[in-house]
């Protein structure tokens, strides 16, 4: 598989400036400062294949956006190699923009003021669409997001729902090859949401786009990510599959279980369970892995109580990911 996005040891500081107090303290003093570097991105390393939806996602401050602003060619590097479609984004800013499409849900490309089929228009000309290619893709785009209703709309009317699916098709037009998603669904509700991702599998299985994806709403990355990257303080903390993360943070199995007897189910517990919630009839609780697997613990219960209904539930991607953090923390 050929590489999309390369990154080798990629690094990025700030130099923040700070006014000092001055001679009474809660004076500022504007001509006495001092810097303090901070360090955005530390020797940050990956790859991702052509074609591949990846999810990458970490606390607010993690690095997340500034590692994105230097692949799309919008900051500079202190250090480091970064190549994507080929190019080196800080320096080949011009010929990159026709390789990769770029969303951010707090901000759109479209003009606020004209109508959205108007906008489209205007992204034809700065990217020389030929008039057949333009026409085919923009009809192909209405009728997957239902576009019509709205195209005649100034952009400033538009819903966030119908913004974020118009911003969609803008950022595809020119037919890149790599797409930069930073929460394309924030905000939305459940059938928006739905929507957009859909397309969004639509284009990356059919349409064979690489996609890398920024989001705080694991649902989506759930839904749509084979891959999934976690930076924090500037540095990857994982990279694997969703299976993979679960596996090597979750040392505990869920289960509920509905029982004649929940004092007699409860001896039979190993000490090192935690229970999760109790009724009259019901018990839920964490089996810890390194004491018995779900399926011997289950047998033996079986032989021994009255078991009307079992449950074994999946950890939530949520949990893992705050253990993830809290064993870095601890560390």
């Amino acid at each position: 598989m050929n590489n999309a996005i390369e990154v080798t040891n990629l690094c990025k500081s700030f130099h923040l400036v700070i006014p000092r107090e001055g001679l009474f303290g809660s004076v500022v003093n504007l001509f006495y400062r001092h810097k303090r570097e901070l360090e955005a991105v530390k020797q940050l390393s990956f790859s991702i294949g052509a074609g591949e939806f990846v999810g990458f996602i970490g606390p607010n401050g993690a690095g997340k956006s500034t590692s994105i602003k230097m692949l799309t060619g919008i900051l500079t590097p202190n250090s480091g190699d970064i190549k994507v479609a080929g190019l080196t984004p800080h320096r080949q800013r011009k010929e990159l923009a026709s390789k990769i499409g770029v969303v951010f849900g707090q901000r759109t490309q479209l003009w606020w003021d004209l109508p959205l089929r108007d906008s489209f228009k205007l992204l034809q000309h700065i990217y020389k669409i030929p008039e057949k290619d333009f026409v085919e893709r923009l009809n192909h785009f209405r009728d997957l997001l239902a576009l019509d209703s709205f195209m005649q709309s100034p952009v400033r009317k538009l819903s966030l729902g119908q913004r974020m699916r118009a911003d969609l098709v803008a950022s595809l037009l020119h037919d890149p090859d790599i797409l930069f998603l930073d929460e394309p669904t924030i905000g939305l509700d459940v059938n928006a949401k739905d929507s957009i991702r859909d397309f969004l599998r639509y284009v990356n299985e059919e349409k064979k786009k690489t996609v890398l994806l920024t989001t705080h709403d694991l649902k989506d990355i759930e839904i749509l990510c084979k891959r999934l990257m976690i930076i924090d303080h500037g540095q990857l903390l994982f990279d694997g599959s969703i299976n993979d993360l679960k596996q090597k943070y979750i040392n505990y199995s869920r289960l509920t279980l509905e029982v004649d007897d929940i004092a007699l189910l409860k001896q039979h517990l190993p000490d090192n369970c935690h229970i999760r919630d109790e009724s009259s009839s019901r018990l839920s609780f964490d089996l810890p892995r390194d004491t018995a697997s779900p399926a011997h613990f289950l047998t033996e219960i079986l032989n021994k109580l009255s078991v009307h209904e079992i449950s074994i539930e999946e950890p939530e991607i949520e949990d893992v990911i705050r253990l993830l953090y809290q064993g870095r923390e601890e560390g």
